[in-house]
C-alpha cells in the first residue's frame, strides 16, 4: 500500500518513529506507539510521551524548525547523557509508519541534527536543525583582533599529534582533575579539551580552563572519576603573540590584530 493510500484510510494506525544516532555511533529508535516496533533491524522502543511539534514542508530556503519533546528514560535517553552533551549534534530522522505493519509504509517527515537540548523537569525538549541551517552562516568572516581558527583545523594547520597525550586521573575534586605521570607544562592546556577514554564518562569531551604541572581545572564538574584514562589536547588563547611564540604559525593566523576601529 502506498503512502497516499495509507493516509487516505478511514481508520489509520499511524505511529511516529525517531532514529537517533550519536556522534560516538550509539543508535537508538523510539516510537510514539505503546509497544516496541522492529523496523529495518532496529528496535524502536515504545515512548508514547515523545511528540513532535508542527512539521511544515516547503520549497523555500527558510529553515523549518522542529522541536521534539519526551520523558527521560534511564535505558534510552538518560538525564546524565543530556547534561554532559552526549546527544548534542546527534543525527535524527523522524518518520511515519503504521504500527500494524511496521516499515511497509514509511514516510520520512524530517531529517537533521539535534541542536540545543533543554531540561524541563522530568522531561526534555530538543531542537532539530535541518540542512538549510548552513545558509545562516556568514558569507565572509567578521574581522577580529583574535584568531578565528580553531587550533588544529584546516585554517590553523597546527599538527595536534604532538600536542596530545594520554594520562591517568589520580584524583577528582569538583572542577579540579589531578593527573598521574609526567608533569604538564603550566598553561598549555588552557582553552583545550579533555576527552574521557575509560569509565562511565567514556567519549565525553570537556573544556579546560587552565592547568598547572599536576592537573587541570575544567569548565564544569569532572564527568569521570579517579583511575580513568583521559586524552589531553592543548589549547590556544588565539592571540598573535601565542601563535608566534608557541606554535610558530603566524603565516596561518586568522585575525587582524593591528586593525583599529575608527569613528566619523
Amino acid at each position: 500500500m502506498s503512502v497516499a493510500e495509507s493516509l487516505a484510510q478511514p481508520l489509520s494506525t499511524l505511529a511516529f518513529c525517531w532514529r537517533l544516532e550519536r556522534r560516538d555511533g550509539v543508535t537508538i529508535g523510539l516510537t510514539s506507539h505503546d509497544r516496541d516496533l522492529w523496523i529495518g533491524g532496529l528496535r524502536y522502543r515504545a515512548a508514547p510521551g515523545m511528540t513532535p511539534s508542527a512539521i511544515r514542508a516547503g520549497i523555500g530556503l527558510e529553515p523549518d524548525g522542529l522541536e521534539i519533546e519526551g520523558a527521560l528514560s534511564a535505558d534510552a535517553i538518560a538525564a546524565d547523557d543530556l547534561a554532559t552533551g552526549r546527544w548534542d549534534g546527534a543525527a535524527l530522522t523522524l518518520s511515519l509508519t503504521q504500527w500494524e505493519a511496521p516499515g511497509e509504509m514509511w514516510l520520512e517527515l524530517a531529517r537533521g541534527t539535534i541542536g540545543g537540548v533543554e531540561r524541563r523537569g522530568a522531561a526534555f525538549a530538543a531542537e532539530l536543525t535541518g540542512a538549510a541551517a548552513v545558509l545562516d552562516a556568514p558569507v565572509a568572516p567578521v574581522t577580529t583582533p583574535d584568531c578565528r581558527a580553531e587550533l588544529g583545523d584546516r585554517d590553523c594547520r597546527v599538527d595536534l599529534a604532538r600536542r596530545r597525550r594520554i594520562a591517568t586521573v589520580s584524583a577528582v575534586e569538583g572542577e579540579r582533575v589531578t593527573l598521574a605521570g609526567p608533569p604538564l607544562v603550566a598553561g598549555v592546556h588552557a582553552f583545550g579539551t579533555v576527552r574521557w577514554m575509560s569509565g562511565a564518562a567514556t567519549g565525553i569531551a570537556q573544556a579546560v580552563i587552565d592547568n598547572d604541572a599536576g592537573g587541570l581545572w575544567l569548565s564544569d564538574g569532572a564527568a569521570g572519576a579517579a583511575g580513568d584514562l583521559v586524552l589531553l589536547t592543548e589549547g590556544c588563547d588565539k592571540r598573535l603573540a601565542t601563535c608566534a611564540a608557541r606554535f610558530g604559525n603566524v603565516a596561518n593566523f586568522r585575525g587582524e590584530p593591528w586593525l583599529r576601529a575608527t569613528t566619523c
